[in-house]
């Protein structure tokens, strides 16, 4: 298979050690930056092609996010890259002990369709700052923004380094992961695609990172801003037309407060997209007509408060408030992934908690509070991979904080130097002088008890 053969051209390129200087990766990523805003225009059009987006959000959400991790990177890449110096315990002193990062070879980097430019570049970026050659596989859903991906990784690099494969992934995955055993596999999609690249990559022990998703609960506690709130969800919802792993997947809300919720609700979705938003050429699209069929499915699953319009022949379906669907129904077992938020009330503090382990381990948690014991409540409970107090969405945005799930909503974390931390070995060397060597360390160990209980404790 031509993708084992470039595969196996990358092991050969890396162990030339032709990815280890700190001037091959910089030089790399300078070239990335610089390339990146060349084709500015071109990856706008692409994303506009695929998901309809505008050039503002999509330059927001990708192109911007994307230089943003890649100008971070290339500042701090000589720090990232230093030996980290760590205490030695008595033992072995006068020893001293040192980590040292190390790359992992080569890696497959798999993107999803809902940012397909953003993440598909974000882990690359993290990969070729430590050091590591890479497979690229951009969505085949996004197919302009695909291409444009390849595109550009054909143009500055070689494959032997980089390389983009195209094609169905269900397709072209399988004996690709099978056939060759990748150092890391980094992997952003669904739960239940993100299981079977799990079990293909344990057959070579491969490690892997996994962004997957999960039913991200926004919690409004009594206290809250109601206002604040409604303008917070509203952005993280209907962003992208809901098709964002981290929006807010249903809300829960005291039942004294619905009303004024969904009102505010209203109120910020018309401030945002208008009365019409599918009359918006800003608003984007759904991805394709199958997931189509499925939001429009999810409609009658609940009381429809305001929206609920579509139009299948743009694939767009409006801004939605659900009310009160059922915790059975498929709305409420499946990640959403549109633009139909329901709303849940609740009584108890414990009852909402309950609720949200209905669902356990969502990738993002977003709570709307002005106490910070009800702020340490649920931070103390609730079992979640990341999230906000008082906002949605933009916890992924600083690049100080470590991005991933966890149990079913992901393995492993990136952004800034957690991506290079992910792509990189932590090597751990304990450096022993030649000049002192006691003689209680060898053998026999016969009558040393004390001497062993005083430099080990």
């Amino acid at each position: 298979m031509q993708t084992i053969a470039i595969a196996q051209q990358q092991a050969d390129f890396f162990k030339a050690g032709n990815t280890l200087p700190y001037s091959f990766r910089i030089a790399q990523l300078k070239a990335l930056h610089t390339c990146i805003q060349k084709y500015e225009a071109a990856i706008l059009q692409a994303l506009h092609t695929d998901l309809g987006k505008s050039a503002e959000e999509a330059y927001a959400s990708e192109v911007g996010f994307t230089l943003a991790e890649l100008s971070t990177t290339i500042q701090q890449l000589k720090n990232w890259m230093k030996p980290t110096r760590v205490a030695t315990n008595l033992l072995n002193l006068p020893g001293s002990s040192k980590t040292y990062p190390h790359p992992l070879g080569v890696v497959l980097i798999i993107a999803p369709w809902n940012y397909p430019f953003q993440l598909a570049f974000a882990p690359l970026i993290g990969a070729i700052a430590g050091g590591n050659c890479a497979v690229v596989k951009p969505s085949e859903l996004a197919p302009a923004t695909a291409q444009i991906v390849e595109t550009i990784i054909q143009e500055l690099y070689p494959p032997q380094f980089v390389a983009a494969i195209q094609g169905i992934g269900q397709e072209v995955l399988p004996p690709l992961i099978t056939g060759f055993a990748f150092n890391h596999i980094f992997f952003t999609g669904s739960t239940q695609v993100g299981k079977s690249i799990y079990q293909l990559a344990a057959q070579h022990l491969t490690p892997v990172t996994l962004e997957l998703g999960g039913k991200s609960p926004a919690i409004i506690e009594p206290d809250a801003n109601l206002a604040l709130a409604a303008r917070k969800i509203a952005f993280g919802k209907w962003l992208n037309a809901g098709q964002t792993c981290v929006a807010p997947d249903y809300v829960l809300v005291p039942s004294t407060l619905q009303d004024e919720l969904v009102a505010q609700l209203q109120q910020a979705a018309q401030q945002f997209f208008g009365k019409e938003a599918l009359q918006n050429k800003a608003y984007p699209r759904i991805i394709s007509p199958q997931r189509f069929k499925i939001l429009e499915g999810y409609l009658t699953q609940g009381t429809v408060a305001w929206g609920g319009k579509t139009n299948e022949a743009t694939l767009q379906i409006e801004p939605t408030v659900l009310l009160n669907p059922s915790w059975d129904s498929a709305i409420m077992q499946q990640e959403i992934f549109g633009p139909i938020l329901p709303i849940i009330t609740y009584s108890t503090q414990e009852q909402a908690y309950e609720m949200v382990q209905k669902n356990p381990n969502p990738l993002s948690l977003y709570l709307f509070t002005n106490s910070s014991a009800t702020e340490q409540w649920w931070l103390q409970h609730a079992s979640f991979g990341g999230g906000c107090i008082n906002n949605t969405l933009l916890h992924l945005s600083n690049h100080h904080l470590p991005f991933g799930g966890v149990g079913s909503s992901g393995v492993g974390a990136y952004h800034g130097k957690h991506s290079f931390i992910t792509f990189t070995h932590q090597k751990a060397v304990l450096k022993t002088p030649t000049w002192f060597d006691p003689s209680f360390k060898y053998p026999p160990f016969t009558g040393k008890m004390k001497l062993y209980k005083l430099f080990m404790k």
